[in-house]
């Protein structure tokens, strides 16, 4: 009997742990939300918003040839996932005076998974 306790505990761990990862199939989902105004990939071009290629790592207002608020590009902001997470939530509250209108994404496990799919491509838009 304890054996099946230690198993069935195990195996509510293992999902519990799952639930709190990355889904990168659940975050291409949620792509959907952005995808009217950004692309991402080897073909990505700057649309509404700048194409978010390589966004881990790099710097706001940096994308050549868009057109970004002065906000945005005094911002001093480097995107890595923790900055991306508030950001997401509510653009206009992290970038007073961003011209980014969208009324953000509050579920954590959300954020957690469209950051798994962007963190995929690279500044070409390459998946490594």
């Amino acid at each position: 009997m304890k054996l099946l306790t230690s198993a069935t505990l195990i195996a509510a761990a293992l999902a519990a742990g799952a639930a709190q990862g990355q889904d990168i199939a659940a975050g291409e989902r949620s792509w959907n939300k952005c995808r009217a105004c950004h692309q991402i990939g080897e073909t990505a071009k700057n649309l509404v918003g700048p194409q978010l290629n390589g966004l881990i790592g790099r710097h706001s207002g940096a994308v050549e040839g868009y057109s970004y608020s002065a906000a945005n590009k005094n911002s001093g902001i480097t995107w890595d996932e923790a900055v991306f997470a508030e950001y997401i939530k509510d653009p206009k509250a992290k970038i007073p005076g961003t011209k980014m209108i969208f009324p953000g994404i509050k579920n954590e496990q959300e954020i957690k998974d469209l950051t798994a799919f962007l963190k995929q491509y690279d500044k070409d838009g390459k998946k490594p």
